[in-house]
């Protein structure tokens, strides 16, 4: 069961509008748009295993996810916290909290069933540029690209990545296929929300 649109979350074609707005560049564009349809699977099967999820809000929060990277790209800022201020200036209070914590989820209460933002943040993981890829080797170019052999933050890195194998465990215990078939699954399921 969908819910519906909730207030202060954009369609699709709002959230082109602020990728445009934001000057998104086309890699991310891709990439966001890849994280959202890999969302979608997930989202529509943990929907059929009985769990209350806003496929809308679980979409629009992975188009957005980085919609505050360009303007970090030349400077330290926190991607993460440029895109929940973006949300919050834009009134998108629905996917606020999605877009701070899909790098790393603050907070995590696996008893507690499944959160919008733990799909987008685990979607994200799963795809390296524009290609679906597994966990570890999203990790092993997350720790080559952001962990640059400094020991704290390479351990941090992994600490996160041990939380996301323990969301994708409890995800696909529910699903109908495996971690390694996501790019099958996208390859023949068609979109319900991404006419892009």
């Amino acid at each position: 069961m969908y819910s519906t649109n909730q207030a202060g979350t954009p369609d699709v074609k709002e959230c082109l509008g602020l990728m445009r707005q934001y000057h998104m560049l086309p890699n991310i564009k891709d990439h966001s748009i890849i994280v959202a349809r890999v969302a979608e699977v997930i989202t529509e099967g943990l929907i059929a295993a009985g769990h209350y999820l806003s496929m809308e809000t679980v979409i629009a929060g992975a188009l957005l996810h980085d919609i505050g990277k360009t303007a970090c790209l030349d400077n330290n800022e926190d991607h993460a916290a440029k895109g929940f201020e973006i949300c919050l200036a834009h009134n998108l209070n629905s996917i606020a909290d999605i877009i701070a914590e899909h790098v790393i989820l603050k907070t995590y209460k696996p008893e507690y069933g499944f959160a919008e933002k733990e799909i987008v943040y685990y979607a994200d993981k799963r795809v390296n540029h524009d290609q679906v890829v597994s966990l570890k080797e999203r990790l092993e170019y997350i720790l080559e690209r952001y962990g640059k052999n400094n020991e704290t933050r390479c351990l941090a890195i992994k600490k996160n990545y041990t939380r996301c194998q323990d969301l994708e465990k409890r995800m696909f215990s529910l699903l109908p296929f495996e971690p390694a078939d996501i790019s099958d699954v996208l390859a023949v399921q068609q979109s319900k929300f991404l006419q892009i």
